[in-house]
């Protein structure tokens, strides 16, 4: 179907511009982000070689980051999203230490983010309605597209599928997209089908891709509810869950082949689901819990281990609470290893 479209920002470079290489797009920071990189090869080189089984299961971050979203690229380290004003800060998964990378600023926050391949970030803006593309090594913000114009709604999390990176609205029925790697339009897909929007809740959280890169499975956080949509013409379908009733809480999302990983946020667990071939039912495998967890938000996976962020909603979130990453080892079936 033909979907609406929305004018990238004013101050972006044009919609018509032919695909630029990367090194093109970061011109003037190019010596930064060479400076930056350099940097990190020489602190990576100065980390003794350790079997990943031996990196710290938990890292802190800097006290009131309010972090929420977490993203782990093909490299050993974690880049996460702070809603207190929008920096991204990212840790050496083999040494538990971390930096800013992308400072931020007063009025901006950072939900829901993924790193693309070419070291790009796709951010999610929450209630400002944004996605931003900031590049990982120089912190620099590439493009910024305004994905919803009236108040009311929030940009909540984000995936990259194909050519395009995907974005759910919990506060609305409708899907956002935009180019990867490269300038363009913005566009929505309104969500039909079976969909059920709850009214001043959280609908649309955490989102996936299909095993077969033809549609996304997006999580109701209220609701408890996953389901199936059809990225040609937004119809989603509920995935019957067997062996639980619902994905209460359900965040962030995270799916290795047939295997879907739900973090359910207040109830301090992930729920671990094998989705039948043709994605119309999931059947529970177990859950991971851990008493580390303090309402972790959102997941990443590297290799044998799951990676998950405290966001500590229960908690005060002032500028002294402190907050932290922690990692769980997996099992060949896909649970916790013991």
């Amino acid at each position: 179907m033909t979907l609406p479209s929305l004018s990238p920002s004013p101050s972006s470079p044009s919609s018509s511009s032919p695909r630029l290489s990367r090194r093109a797009l970061l011109g003037g920071t190019a010596a930064t982000a060479l400076a930056i990189g350099s940097g990190s090869a020489a602190a990576a080189s100065a980390v003794p070689a350790s079997r990943p089984d031996a990196w710290p299961t938990q890292f802190p971050l800097p006290d009131g980051f309010l972090p929420e979203g977490i993203t782990i690229g093909s490299r050993p380290y974690a880049y996460m999203g702070s809603r207190a004003n929008g920096a991204v800060y990212r840790t050496d998964l083999r040494t538990g230490e971390g930096r800013v990378v992308h400072e931020g600023a007063e009025g901006t926050v950072s939900i829901g983010l993924k790193l693309d391949e070419d070291g790009l970030l796709y951010v999610a803006g929450g209630g400002g309605g944004t996605a931003r593309i900031i590049d990982s090594r120089s912190g620099r913000v590439v493009w910024t597209y305004q994905l919803t114009e009236a108040t009311g709604h929030f940009v909540n999390d984000v995936v990259l599928l194909r050519d395009r990176a995907w974005f759910t609205d919990s506060r609305d029925a409708t899907l956002h997209s935009v180019p990867r790697g490269r300038q363009g339009e913005a566009e929505r897909l309104p969500l039909t089908g079976e969909w059920e929007q709850t009214p001043d809740a959280i609908s649309a959280n955490g989102l996936v891709g299909t095993p077969d890169g033809k549609g996304l499975i997006v999580v109701s956080s209220t609701l408890g509810r996953l389901y199936h949509v059809d990225l040609r013409t937004g119809h989603a379908t509920g995935v019957a869950l067997r062996g639980a009733a619902d994905v209460l809480n359900g965040d962030g999302l995270v799916r290795v082949g047939h295997t879907l990983y739900v973090v359910q946020n207040r109830l301090n667990l992930v729920s671990v689901w094998r989705l039948d071939r043709s994605l119309r039912s999931a059947t529970l495998l177990g859950s991971i819990t851990d008493p580390r967890f303090d309402v972790p938000a959102t997941a990443a996976r590297w290799r044998d281990r799951l990676y998950l962020v405290n966001a500590r909603f229960t908690s005060p979130q002032e500028p002294d609470t402190t907050f932290t990453g922690v990692a769980v080892p997996l099992g060949k079936d896909g649970l916790r290893a013991t």
